[in-house]
């Protein structure tokens, strides 16, 4: 291995302000959070609901690991699957309203091994360009046709599906998407999808649990029904605060991915303590939509603080709000400045965005006050005052 080359390539992304660094948190995850060695406001995590630790979930995790130990020990089709995992799959399975559910390890393993499992050479890929990293790597690496259109353009898709190529399609989108908060145009999607004869697999990581009077995702907030979105993903690790991901849909579907889908048959199951603790936020997710109630309340009362600042956020009504900022320099020192000022919130820059657009990716949780984002708010008019070169 030549170390000359990387270390020439690690100093290229650090002139180009393109090097990540890992913060060390030294406390639970939480509103309020110790980081590298300070208190912070966390306003950068996915865990939308509060639950990532909630006492209702540490309890049925504890409890799992006193049952069922800490691994599961195998993969599913060896005897890594327990009485655990197949519960919390009936659980999401009647939650998303489809026949069955299956979990995987991670929400990347997920949307890997259901696209390979559906569409191979021959077929046909169609995705969003904004669409997560794992979606799009997943096109890729099935062999099928793969091709992007521009983002939420349905008449762009319908143009592309009109022409008919290859054997089987799939049409792949996020719910939300995770750098800019916006909503697929789902109920389109569905319709020119249906239309082409083509399959629609959406992954909601975000909006499960977040979006819906009873938390079941974009589809509910768009009112659509289990046949209009065949394949959906979740993922357990953010707003249901644990850890994995699930496919849900049809028995045939779900058979079919567990016959084929790579990353299902070659992973350890994740431990059945987990499992036990995401069936506890499952109920907690539930029953408490107060937490839903409180996340739009907080979202509106922040967007409209930053439109009276003139701050420059995307057009967002999820707890996702990116504040726009452009050069990759400008947005680590706007995430500097935060710090210094006792905040959390990270640099988002290429190429997890596009060139040009990075930013801010600030994120709320049900466990947010007001007076937090009031504070957040006053922050954020200091700094850019200083950036603009007021006193």
């Amino acid at each position: 291995m030549d170390s000359v080359l990387l270390e020439s390539q690690l100093r290229g992304l650090k002139e180009k302000k393109l090097y990540r660094r890992r913060n060390i948190l030294q406390s639970p995850q939480g509103v309020s959070v110790t980081c590298n060695g300070r208190k912070l406001l966390n306003f950068c995590s996915n865990d939308y609901l509060g639950l990532a630790n909630h006492p209702e979930v540490i309890a049925a995790l504890k409890k799992g690991v006193d049952k069922w130990g800490a691994g599961s020990g195998s993969a599913h089709l060896v005897c890594g699957h327990g009485e655990a995992h197949h519960a919390l799959e009936e659980d999401l399975a009647q939650f998303t309203g489809r026949e069955k559910a299956l979990l995987f390890s991670s929400g990347y393993m997920a949307n890997l091994g259901v696209i390979s499992a559906l569409v191979g050479r021959g077929d046909r890929v169609f995705e969003d360009r904004l669409n997560h990293a794992s979606l799009l790597d997943g096109g890729i690496i099935s062999g099928a046709k793969f091709q992007r259109f521009q983002h939420a353009d349905v008449d762009a898709l319908a143009q592309n599906l009109s022409r008919r190529q290859g054997n089987k399609t799939l049409v792949v989108s996020d719910g939300v998407f995770s750098m800019d908060g916006d909503l697929a145009p789902l109920p389109d999607l569905a319709t020119v999808s249906r239309s082409a004869g083509a399959w629609l697999m959406v992954d909601d990581a975000h909006g499960l649990g977040v979006l819906g009077q009873s938390g079941k995702g974009t589809l509910e907030h768009f009112r659509l029904e289990p046949s209009d979105v065949p394949v959906l993903v979740g993922t357990l690790g953010k707003a249901l605060g644990t850890f994995g991901a699930f496919v849900a849909g049809s028995e045939v579907l779900i058979e079919t991915i567990i016959q084929r889908a790579r990353t299902y048959i070659y992973t350890t199951a994740i431990p059945p303590a987990i499992a036990e603790a995401t069936r506890a936020s499952l109920r907690v997710s539930e029953s408490e939509a107060w937490r839903r109630q409180k996340l739009g309340s907080l979202v509106h009362r922040f967007v409209k603080g930053a439109k009276q600042l003139g701050l420059p956020l995307m057009d967002s009504v999820t707890p996702i709000q990116p504040l726009l900022v452009g050069g990759s320099e400008q947005a680590l020192r706007f995430s500097d400045q935060l710090h210094s000022l006792g905040f959390l919130i990270s640099a988002i820059r290429p190429p997890t965005v596009p060139e040009g657009s990075a930013r801010l990716r600030i994120t709320f949780s049900a466990l947010h006050e007001e007076g937090q984002v009031d504070l957040l708010l006053e922050a954020l008019a200091e700094i850019q005052n200083k950036d603009s070169g007021g006193s």
